[in-house]
């Protein structure tokens, strides 16, 4: 393993019960230090097993788990949880109510090898409060403090060890909008501070690309993609990964000739490769141009006022949802019949189910 890569994960698979299909189906990729790898998918998609198996609390049936070159789990061995050197954030902080701030976050350190005396300790402790900005809030205890400011102690106490990576199990789930996206920058930045590796589960997008430098795209035990922000949202290598990270529309779409595809939106000429004459296009909500036009069969039938933008829902003739977001400026009433124009390079076309 490089120097460089903390955690390398090979062909893991977990399968609870031998009827179902795996919940992990041979995953594999390469964690490197400092780096933030997002899990992002749908409830049961897998993502939280696969981090439990990471971290220890499972045992994979298949496939090994090494960590700072060390194997940790596979082929007959497995290292217990509390000896991987890795820090847990759970969803739910898991803080001792009886014990304050400072004590949360010094509790990891008392079992630290070398063990680390009173005054050592005590430095540390005063080092993450800094870190995680709850420096003076040493000597509260966790019910006197919002839900942001728990996760900050959560995150605190992980940090303290300086472990070789950080697991996140939807780490802000629990807190309100505001809040969330406040935290998430922050758990960036202090991450990045730190030079820490990490791994946090998510079915949020928008949070994944935020906080993420690579996000894994989970769809029925299996990782559909690994890339970057920017990659997964331009580039889905597969339906449900435009599906799901995007909120791409599809219709039916039939090759005429060279860059002309027939759909019931109408004719549209689109700069795409295609390997298949008959699919499906996907097209972005924000890619699409809407226009009044009386002679289109396809209309407005719903409007959401967004502040920066509208988000509008269309029916097709075939009774079909589909989806567009246009600047504020512009305002089509509902009834109003719309003929769709598509960016032509940001369309794809998937091969028919």
């Amino acid at each position: 393993m490089s120097e460089s890569v903390i955690l390398k994960v090979s062909e893991v698979t977990k399968q609870f019960n031998g009827s179902q299909p795996p919940a992990v189906n041979k995953v594999s990729f390469e964690l490197k230090k400092g780096e933030l790898l997002g899990l992002l998918g749908p409830s049961g998609c897998g993502k939280t097993t696969l981090l439990r198996m990471i971290a220890g609390f499972e045992k994979p049936n298949n496939g090994t788990v090494e960590l700072a070159g060390e194997f940790v789990s596979g082929n007959g061995f497995w290292v217990a949880p509390e000896k991987r050197h890795t820090g847990m954030v759970f969803q739910d902080y898991a803080l001792f109510p009886h014990l304050t701030v400072a004590d949360n976050i010094a509790f990891g350190l008392r079992s630290k090898k070398p063990r680390l005396n009173r005054i050592a300790i005590g430095k540390r402790v005063r080092e993450i409060l800094n870190l995680v900005g709850l420096g003076g809030l040493e000597k509260r205890y966790p019910h006197e403090l919002s839900g942001g400011q728990q996760q900050r102690i959560a995150l605190g106490r992980a940090l303290a060890p300086q472990p070789e990576l950080i697991l996140l199990d939807e780490p802000l789930s629990n807190l309100d909008v505001q809040v969330r996206e406040r935290l998430r920058h922050e758990i960036r930045t202090i991450l990045k501070t730190t030079n820490t590796a990490a791994i946090f589960v998510t079915h949020d997008q928008e949070e994944a690309m935020a906080i993420a430098d690579t996000i894994g795209v989970m769809h029925s035990g299996n990782l559909e993609q690994l890339d970057t922000p920017e990659n997964l949202y331009v580039q889905p290598e597969s339906r449900f990964v435009a599906e799901f990270v995007t909120q791409a529309n599809f219709v039916q779409a039939k090759r005429q000739r060279d860059n002309i595809w027939t759909t019931e939106l109408g004719e549209l000429e689109l700069d795409i490769a295609a390997s298949c004459d008959i699919g499906e296009l996907m097209f972005r909500q924000e890619d699409v141009i809407l226009s009044p036009d009386e002679q289109s069969p396809t209309i407005v039938q719903e409007r959401e006022f967004l502040g920066r933008e509208y988000r509008y829902c269309l029916q097709t003739p075939s009774g079909k949802r589909v989806h567009a977001r246009t600047n504020a400026s512009m305002q089509l009433p509902i009834g109003t019949k719309v003929k769709l124009n598509i960016a032509p390079q940001s369309a794809r076309i998937f091969p028919a189910a």
